[in-house]
């Protein structure tokens, strides 16, 4: 069986290594093109370019599939079926016809809940107790299309969203690997459409989102911390400096000052006050610097006691991850 892939980040190239690794002929990956990243700018190759190169795939990496001109060029391979994992392109009605068994999808969420880009950032957002991996069969719609397999998993309080991408990615590949091995054996499969109640959607975030806002509450701040660690990193103001904070953990009574007022800066973490309750960072990050422990970070500022974190002065730099 001919499978085509489609995929961008680390959690597509773990499901594209699964598959070729199981046996299916991969003859062709679709891509993001490469894109300036860092300080330098420098074009960066996506992960599962890197992958395909390297085990010797032909890689196509268009702007757009709406372009003729490309589709044509992909109609030239034929496949029995397209794989598709956070690839970042929606696919036309042409790209869903190309393959015989059309396209399924490796969501990173338990359909319908959380349809689109950032289901597992919204899931810790939402303080979800589990989320999970839905195998689709998809359609032209934002992740509507019938559901071939799923599969839950609980959403630890340490999760952030590289680890709980991770898990995912890795229950994606064997969920994916399964229907691939019945879809070889049984020439098709199974499906039940998604059920209309329960649907949510999960758009990208821009980096206005990623500001905390310690008028929530601490396990608010601490889940918003857990969902942009590793990108772009959930951030404040210090003093005229952005600073990032990378991991903390909330605890509960009242605050004794404003939100956002730093009560205590010690070897132990440093703690801020919330809207209710309190934040205490252990991890942080500022624009200039690399990331740190709090107390490397107290070590280096005095007379935090009594600072303000927030608000977001227009042109203020934000540290690179």
């Amino acid at each position: 069986m001919r499978v085509g892939f489609a995929g961008t980040p680390a959690f597509a190239a773990t499901i594209l290594d699964a598959v070729q690794a199981a046996g299916f002929d991969v003859p062709i990956v679709l891509t993001q093109p490469d894109r300036p990243r860092g300080r330098g700018q420098r074009p960066d190759t996506s992960p599962v370019k890197r992958l395909a190169l390297l085990r010797g795939i032909a890689v196509q990496a268009p702007a757009t599939l709406r372009d003729p001109a490309a589709r044509v060029q992909l109609g030239g391979v034929p496949l029995d079926v397209l794989v598709v994992a956070a690839y970042g392109l929606l696919l036309p009605r042409e790209v869903l016809a190309w393959p015989r068994h059309g396209c399924l999808n490796v969501h990173a969420s338990l359909l319908p809940r959380w349809r689109g880009a950032a289901p597992v950032q919204r899931a810790l957002l939402a303080g979800d107790a589990e989320t999970g991996i839905t195998i689709m069969q998809m359609d032209e719609g934002l992740d509507t299309g019938p559901m071939i397999e799923s599969a839950n998993l609980a959403i630890g309080p340490g999760d952030t969203a590289g680890t709980l991408t991770e898990k995912l990615a890795s229950l994606g590949a064997a969920a994916i690997v399964r229907a691939l091995r019945r879809l070889a054996a049984d020439g098709k499969l199974a499906s039940t459409a998604q059920p209309a109640a329960g649907a949510t959607h999960a758009p990208k975030f821009g980096r206005n989102d990623a500001a905390i806002a310690w008028s929530s509450d601490a396990p608010a701040i601490d889940r918003q911390v857990r969902a942009f660690n590793p990108a772009p990193g959930a951030w404040t103001i210090l003093r005229g400096e952005t600073v990032k904070v990378w991991a903390g953990a909330p605890s509960a009574g009242n605050a004794s000052s404003a939100p956002g007022t730093v009560q205590t800066a010690a070897s132990d973490g440093i703690a801020v006050a919330c809207g209710a309750g309190t934040y205490t960072i252990h991890e942080l990050q500022a624009a200039s610097g690399r990331r740190m422990s709090a107390a490397a970070f107290v070590a280096g500022h005095r007379q935090l006691v009594g600072a303000v974190l927030g608000g977001a002065p227009a042109g203020i730099a934000v540290p690179k991850s």
